[in-house]
Formats: structure tokens, C-alpha cells, sequence
């Protein structure tokens, strides 16, 4: 058992300090996250010696991951010492696009961007200010405190992500179904671990939407689900259209047609109600809505949903039943979900499936997790700084009342991206760029986000290398530090983690530092700390509030939780629903006008969405759009994860890129040999909005009418300045998808259910995307 293997330990070389020498090293055990990594938070072991890191091993006595890291933390002292990292702050001296910058002072630096700072706010008033942050960054309450308290702008944003497409689709129809949000129950938020009396093994897992072993994603350490298949005997069912080692080991493979996973869950619903295999009790006594939800379930009989998602009905039914014979069963789920215009009805799908079988808040369930001490780990940390009228300029809430009423504490990407590009409802005079690389990463239309970036006055970029984004519109560049060079901390969900500064790299500084130092400058009020570790204190203890019930407090400082390493809160409970835990008024029950977790969902019909699940057809498709789908006869799916990098990062590392050197489109042999194309060999992708190119990698697990690409890619070996800009264009899969397609909620976007057509790479077509977009804006 996995307490027993940490118990096992040899503590006289693995000591139970937080810090102790060893030869010439000091040993520091804390905790990692970005820059650079994942959305995770693994315990680690600083080996530094002359305030610079020699080694890092993970931390074998740490119940978080025992001593697992991945090849990127592996490795990751290659990319804290890459000469390629920034080291000064940098003001651009030439255009836009060319490249050159000069060395400036940090004081230098805060003194330009206050100056703008300020004539934007007699000008233009605070909303046109844009803050924007990238995903996995240990800055999920940083940069939206410096926009609500320093800028004064209600316009945080995460980086002209479209439909919100990354979690907050999950997390927002989380909050409407029952006041909450749930994550697999591995065990992870016991401090004993698989050794805790209460915890019980998940029967089954149902995973849709993510590769968790490669993803990591959302805070959950994908090889929790090896953990408990090996120790537990836990049996899987995958809804991909890949057969990932996960796929491989699952007792149900549903290979669905990407974008139709809602058609199967909702399908598998109805299995379940129609064959009386429902948690009687669990929906008679909290749930709402069941007899409008299997009444909606009949319009998707297995059948159905079979010819949807290009599966067997039999296969549909085997799943449900197995499902439904856990007790307990879970789901473990991510991004995919949300990268659908059906997202949210998706997600509302899964929510209702471990709901109908009892599976809320039960030990191997869907647990019901909260930031341990209340800690706001979010994106709405400071927004209580605001005033009403300024909060009602954010944009996106007059066209969403999720958005309008605080469900998701951001403005709204696609319509930043069209106040940029139209100046309504008011014009955009300046983007803070805080570690993020959308034109890279995560904008769809990328040449469109590209040119919109350009027009806007003034931009300032906090990154660790200068990427594709910064030399395309940045004015100012600020280096950042990477995790063993701040003080921080990890929360998202629990336990709380310490992050502890062991070293410097030249003049970088860390997130807490950029946002204390330069807030201290526009509001002094609200940045009355005077250094780094006095925030951190403020940060542990702002959860110092009730809050719905859950008993919680902290009079723990940051060097207190230095010490502790990890801290396990004892206020953790399951069945919170019964205990009071979960409602404003301290009554049992769920956190939802019902008091129940509402399968028919009151506040969509009250805003005039669809109240139940359903299935949307992706906007483009053999289905939805037939005759375009003779010219471009693929379904294209795309940023699968990769072992070596996190989104558009690491690329400049030797190691990491020398596994995995090239961008890969996967394609089924029969498809590569009916196009003419070897293994390794270079295919253009393309559809009606832009194409790209990347080499052909074979997967026989495919479908042969799918595509599969990458996404993330630059070439930061390749020249900085325009018209290559890094080659950012030239494999980028984000020039073929769509900015602006939504849900009806403004939520979900179809990234990973697009059409496209492919073909070879030769001498007479090859040319490049980044000379085209940058010197004739666009395809």
C-alpha cells in the first residue's frame, strides 16, 4: 500500500526536515509549480550549492506523489540555466515585429508602465485595461488581485481563450448543478492516503475528455488512476477517439467521433434509468429534476447515439450498465469537454450521471473539494475592490448572465478580442500579458488574434523567454521568475503546499514579486506589504471568513507553511451535503436554489437556456456541414498532450526536444498511404480558415477519417524577428480554428472538433504561414 512504500523511506538519507545539508548541498523540501510545468504541484527536492540548483528529485516521502516526477521536472534544471532565458527587464526600440530591445531598470520599467497606466485612466477610464494570464501558471490569483486592485479594470481575461474553453465550462455548470465542483477521488485529499479508514476504491472510472497520465490536468496527478487500478482493482472506461495507454487498459473503450461525447453520456443516462439501475435514494432526497431528465434521455436511445459518435449501440449500454454498478463509481474528466460548443450540456451530462448513482461526495466518488482555509485561489482574488458600476463594464457580462452574475470572474475572451478589433463597447488601450503566449497557444484564429494584439497602444509581456507574442506587440518585457526562484504557494485544491525561493536567475522576479512592486506604484493602498513573504501571509489567511459552512482558519504565516512543507487541514469530510457544509445557511443540502443537484436546472430555465443535457453537432462536420465536407473530408481533433511539453513551453530545451523535435499530426496508415505519405514525412493541414504543417506520425488506433494534431508549436531556434517570428505560423493547428463560435452561453468552443483536409509537403506548394500572416496579415 502506498503509506507503507513511504514508510519504507530511508530517513537517514530522505529526512523528514525542511531543510538539511548534505555535503556540499543544501537540500530544500517544498513544492513545485510553474514556470516552467503542468497544472500540477509535486513535491520536490532542491539540491543547491552557491544559491544556484544542481539537481531536483522528487520528494519520496511526500503522500502527493511520492517521489513521481515527470521528464519536464526531471530535466527542469536545464531549462532554470537556459542562456536563451530572459535576465532584464527589456523597452522595445524598434518596431513592432523586429526584435530589438534595450536593457532597462526595474524601476525603469514600473515607471512606463505607470505612466501609461495613469493616462489611460484620465483618457479612457480603467476598463480599457486588459489583463490576461496563460493556463497551469502559479498565477490563478495573482494577475486578476493586480487588475482589480492596481489596475482598477474589472477586464481580467485568459488570454482570448474562446467559449472560455479550458475548465470553466466544468467549473460554471459545477456551480449551477450544485453549488460545487468535484474531482476523482483518488485518495489525494487524505493526508493517510489509501490508508484512511473511510476512503473505499472507485469501482470504475468513467474518463472523457483527457489523458490524464500526460495531462495532469486541473490539479489532478494522472498517476492517481494507476494507483488505484494497481492497489484498488479499478476498472476503466475511456470516451476517446485514441487508444491511449489508458484506453488500452480499460474494460470499456468508447472511441467516439470527436465532439459527440454528450450523445454517449446522455445515451448512457437513459441506459441507466431505463434499466432501474439508479441510486433510489440519492435521487429521491437530493437531486431535482429526474423525471424532465429521463424524459430527455428518450431522445437519445443508444441507437442514436451510436450513429452520432461512430460507435456500437451494445458498446453504449455495456458501459452504462458498468457505470452503474460501481459503488462507488467516478469521473475523472478535462479540458475536451469543454473544447465543444456542447459543453456545458456535456459536463451537465457527467454531473448527472454520477449524481443519479449516488457518486457525489462519497469516499472513491466525486468528492467535493474546497481550497483548504478557504484560501481565494481564483480568478476573482481582489474583485471585492471594485465597485458595482465598475464591475458592470467587464466584458461579456451583458451578453451572458453567467458572466453577469460572477459564476466565472473574467471577462469574456471572444469579446475582448472584438473590442480590440470594433472599440465597443469602449476601445482597448493596453494588454498586460502575464505568462501566456496565446498567438502560440491558446488562440484560436491565431492570425486574427495576432493582428488584433498589434493594433492595441501599449502591451506589456511577463514571461521567462522572449516568445512569438512578445516580439509581435510587446513594449515592454518583464523576465519572471520560475518556481525555485519565488516564494508562492499551492492550493488548487488541497492540501495547501509551500513554494520556497532557493535561488536568483540575474534580475528575474517572481509573479508575487512583479505584481507587490508594481502595485505598490498604482495603489499603495491595497499593496501595503512590503515584501513577497508578507503577501503570501495575507494570501493563507484572506480565507479567515465564513463561508457556507465549512469550519476553516488559518493563523499560519508563509514561513509557519515553509516549515510545514504540505499542510493537511483537518476539516475535510465527506457527505458535506448532509453535514451543513455545502449551503450559505449552514443547512444540509446542496448550494443550489433547490437545495438539490438540479438534473433540471433552474437557473438556465430561468435565464432561458436549455435546462436539461443535450447534444450540438459541431458547427462543422460530415453531418452539419456535408458539402464542406467534401473538400475538406477529415475530422481534425486537436492539442493532444504531449510527455515533454506544457502547451506552447519548453521548446528551447535540448532534452526535451530532442524526444520530440518536431510537431506530429497522427494519421491511421491507410489514410497515409491513400495521400501518399511515409511515417516522419511533412503534411500541409488545411481547411477554409488557414493550414499549417507538421510530420506525420501513425496511429493505427485512429479512425481512418481522423486527424490528430498538436498544438503549441514555435521554433525558438529559428529568427525572433518578423516575417518568421520564430516560424510561429508555420505548424500552428490554431490557424485553422475559429474564435467567436460558442455555446449558447457563451461557453465552449469547438478546438478539438474541426474539419480539415491534408496532403504532402512538396518543393513546389512548400512555403511559409509565419511570412504570410505577418507580411500579408492572414491566409
Amino acid at each position: 500500500m502506498l503509506t507503507n512504500e513511504l514508510e519504507g523511506v530511508n530517513k537517514d538519507v530522505y529526512k523528514t526536515d525542511w531543510q538539511w545539508q548534505e555535503g556540499e548541498y543544501t537540500v530544500t523540501r517544498t513544492n513545485m509549480w510553474t514556470a516552467p510545468g503542468c497544472h500540477n504541484g509535486c513535491s520536490v527536492l532542491y539540491y543547491t550549492k552557491d544559491g544556484k540548483v544542481e539537481k531536483i528529485e522528487g520528494d519520496p516521502l511526500s503522500p502527493y506523489n511520492q517521489g513521481r516526477l515527470c521528464m519536464r521536472c526531471l530535466d527542469v534544471v536545464e531549462t532554470f540555466y537556459h542562456p536563451d532565458r530572459l535576465k532584464y527587464p527589456l523597452k522595445r526600440v524598434g518596431e513592432r515585429g523586429e526584435n530589438k530591445w534595450e536593457r532597462i531598470t526595474w524601476d525603469e520599467a514600473y515607471d512606463d508602465i505607470a505612466e501609461h497606466v495613469r493616462a489611460i485612466w484620465e483618457d479612457y477610464g480603467p476598463e480599457s485595461i486588459v489583463s490576461m494570464q496563460g493556463t497551469g501558471r502559479n498565477i490563478c490569483w495573482q494577475t486578476p488581485y493586480l487588475s482589480y486592485a492596481a489596475f482598477g479594470s474589472p477586464n481580467f481575461v485568459l488570454g482570448f481563450l474562446s467559449g472560455d474553453a479550458c475548465y470553466l465550462p466544468r467549473t460554471t455548470i459545477g456551480h449551477c448543478f450544485m453549488g460545487d465542483f468535484f474531482v476523482a477521488d483518488c485518495s489525494q485529499h487524505l493526508e493517510k492516503r489509501f490508508a484512511d479508514p473511510e476512503y473505499v476504491f472507485p469501482d470504475y472510472m468513467l474518463i472523457c475528455g483527457n489523458n490524464a497520465l500526460v495531462s495532469n490536468g486541473d490539479g489532478f496527478f494522472g498517476h492517481w488512476i494507476v494507483d488505484v487500478m494497481k492497489e484498488g482493482g479499478t476498472k476503466l472506461i475511456v470516451l476517446d477517439p485514441s487508444c491511449t495507454w489508458l484506453a488500452s487498459k480499460a474494460e470499456h473503450w468508447l472511441q467516439v467521433r470527436p465532439g459527440t461525447d454528450a450523445a454517449v453520456v446522455i445515451s448512457m443516462l437513459g441506459v441507466i434509468i431505463e434499466e432501474d439501475l439508479y441510486d433510489h435514494d440519492f435521487v429521491e432526497n437530493w437531486t431535482y429534476g429526474f423525471d424532465e431528465l429521463a424524459e430527455r434521455c428518450k431522445d437519445y436511445p443508444p441507437e442514436k447515439a451510436a450513429e452520432i459518435a461512430g460507435i456500437d449501440a451494445e458498446a453504449i449500454r455495456a458501459a452504462a450498465r458498468a457505470y452503474a454498478s460501481g459503488n462507488p463509481s467516478t469521473i475523472q474528466w478535462g479540458l475536451k469537454v469543454d473544447q465543444t460548443v456542447c459543453g456545458i450540456p456535456l459536463a451537465q451530462a457527467l454531473l448527472s450521471l454520477g449524481a443519479i448513482c449516488g457518486d457525489i461526495d462519497v469516499p472513491g466518488g466525486m468528492m467535493i473539494p474546497r481550497c483548504a482555509y478557504d484560501i481565494p485561489d481564483s480568478y476573482g482574488c481582489g474583485m471585492w475592490n471594485l465597485s458595482d458600476e465598475m464591475l458592470g463594464k467587464m466584458l461579456g457580462v451583458d451578453t451572458s448572465p453567467l458572466h453577469a452574475l460572477g459564476f466565472d470572474p473574467t471577462a469574456n475572451g471572444d469579446t475582448v478580442l472584438l473590442a480590440i478589433e470594433t472599440g465597443e463597447p469602449y476601445p482597448i488601450r493596453m494588454l498586460f500579458i502575464q505568462s501566456t503566449n496565446p498567438i502560440a497557444n491558446m488562440a484560436a484564429d491565431a492570425p486574427r488574434v495576432y493582428n488584433a494584439m498589434r493594433s492595441v497602444d501599449y502591451n506589456v509581456v511577463v514571461d521567462v523567454f522572449m516568445t512569438p507574442t512578445a516580439v509581435a506587440c510587446a513594449d515592454i518585457v518583464l523576465p519572471c521568475g520560475m518556481s525555485c526562484e519565488r516564494n508562492s504557494a499551492r492550493v488548487w485544491w488541497w492540501p495547501l503546499r509551500s513554494i520556497v525561493k532557493v535561488a536568483d536567475y540575474y534580475e528575474a522576479k517572481s509573479d508575487e514579486q512583479i505584481i507587490l512592486e508594481l502595485g505598490k506604484r498604482l495603489n499603495p493602498r491595497l499593496f501595503p506589504w512590503e515584501t513577497d513573504v508578507e503577501l503570501m501571509t495575507w494570501w493563507i489567511q484572506s480565507g479567515n471568513r465564513f463561508h457556507a459552512g465549512w469550519p476553516h482558519k488559518t493563523d499560519q504565516t508563509f514561513l509557519d507553511l515553509t516549515e510545514k512543507v504540505i499542510d493537511w487541514p483537518d476539516d475535510w469530510a465527506y457527505r458535506k451535503h448532509e453535514l451543513g457544509w455545502l449551503r450559505d445557511d449552514g443547512q444540509p443540502g446542496f448550494n443550489t436554489n433547490t437545495g438539490k443537484c438540479e438534473l433540471y436546472n433552474t437557473l438556465f430555465d430561468a435565464w432561458g437556456f436549455d435546462p436539461l443535457p443535450y447534444y450540438e453537432e459541431p458547427p462543422e462536420s460530415p453531418i452539419s456541414t456535408p458539402d464542406l465536407f467534401e473538400e475538406y473530408p477529415y475530422v481534425l481533433t486537436t492539442g493532444a498532450r504531449t510527455w515533454e511539453y506544457f502547451h506552447s513551453e519548453e521548446r528551447q530545451v535540448p532534452r526535451l526536444r530532442e524526444s520530440h523535435p518536431d510537431p506530429l499530426t497522427d494519421l491511421h496508415p491507410d489514410t497515409a498511404a491513400k495521400i501518399g505519405v511515409c511515417e516522419g514525412d511533412w503534411i500541409w493541414v488545411e481547411n477554409m480558415r488557414g493550414k499549417c504543417k507538421q510530420r506525420v506520425r501513425f496511429n493505427a488506433s485512429l479512425k481512418p477519417d481522423t486527424v490528430r494534431s498538436e498544438h503549441g508549436w514555435w521554433f525558438p531556434e529559428t529568427d525572433g524577428a518578423e516575417p518568421n517570428l520564430f516560424g510561429v505560423f508555420d505548424s500552428n493547428i490554431n490557424n485553422l480554428t475559429v474564435q467567436g463560435v460558442t455555446g449558447p452561453t457563451l461557453y465552449g468552443a469547438p478546438y478539438a472538433n474541426q474539419i480539415c483536409k491534408i496532403y504532402p509537403v512538396t518543393k513546389e506548394n512548400d512555403c511559409s504561414p509565419s511570412e504570410i500572416v505577418t507580411r500579408k496579415g492572414g491566409f
